[in-house]
């Protein structure tokens, strides 16, 4: 991996520039010190963001416009909630018609789905699927884990809409996220589906979105190297790796068993 000091050393190798959000642009509660002005600096090139959150992507746009991000600043946000709607929207979870959500606070789940045909069951026995799609701020959610271990007795499938394990919040802390439940789930033998980073139709999605014509041309800007940096690994993108993010107080060698990254920066800048 090569380490820069400045995404503009090699913003000009790259058509489009793709970048995570959380522990890249913005810890959930401000924006990192130089992101913003990097952003701007980077007008003129096609920028987006792809990001493993829940909710659909005009919530998450107008988060990144409320942490002073310009309105304009990118062609494009994506989220894996964004995607999976589009996947029920397309009818291809037609057999999906009733879910048990889990989410961070109450009406997320009505906000997410809109106008789609499904409804929301009351308790699981009423349920054909569970959606995970977000969890209030800890580092353990018991309920929730019971909840789980009830759906997987009854061999219902779990559709995970944020696979990431952790998330970076303000003042260095990290706190639970969806993909942790959802992998415990799939070890323990129940069926997960996966909308997001690293899964391959996320990267797919956005890509007929922005028409990439040429993937080495794309840069990835992530602090996850499960997520980001292997995904952008399997699209054949190049990846910047954002040691200040979810990863900033690691000890051991967070790239084990993932491809590195083709540069690291400590934060973007």
């Amino acid at each position: 991996m090569q380490p820069i000091d400045s995404i503009l050393a090699i913003a000009d190798q790259y058509d489009a520039i793709v970048f995570d959000q959380w522990g890249v642009l913005h810890n959930g509660t401000s924006p990192y010190p130089d992101a913003v002005n990097t952003i701007d600096a980077l007008k003129g090139k096609a920028l987006a963001v792809l990001s493993n959150s829940g909710k659909r992507a005009d919530i998450n746009a107008e988060r990144i416009t409320g942490m002073g991000f310009a309105p304009d600043a990118f062609d494009t946000v994506m989220t894996s909630g964004e995607a999976l709607h589009i996947e029920f929207k397309g009818g291809r979870l037609r057999n999906i018609k009733t879910l048990l959500p889990i989410t961070a606070a109450a009406g997320d789940a009505a906000n997410w789905a809109g106008s789609l045909d499904v409804t929301f069951a009351d308790t699981i026995d009423q349920a054909d699927a569970v959606l995970l799609m977000g969890l209030p701020d800890a580092t353990d959610h018991p309920k929730q884990q019971a909840v789980l271990d009830r759906a997987r007795g009854l061999d219902l499938p779990l559709i995970c809409s944020n696979p990431d394990r952790a998330s970076p919040r303000a003042q260095g802390k990290t706190v639970q996220s969806p993909g942790a439940l959802a992998h415990d789930y799939a070890d323990a033998g129940g069926r997960v589906m996966f909308y997001g980073k690293p899964h391959k139709a996320i990267f797919d999605v956005l890509s007929d979105t922005l028409r990439f014509a040429d993937p080495t041309r794309v840069l990835m800007v992530g602090d996850s190297p499960e997520h980001d940096i292997a995904g952008a690994q399997t699209v054949g993108w190049d990846s910047l790796f954002v040691a200040g993010g979810l990863h900033a107080d690691a000890t051991t060698d967070i790239f084990a068993g993932h491809p590195p990254a083709t540069y690291t920066i400590p934060t973007l800048r």
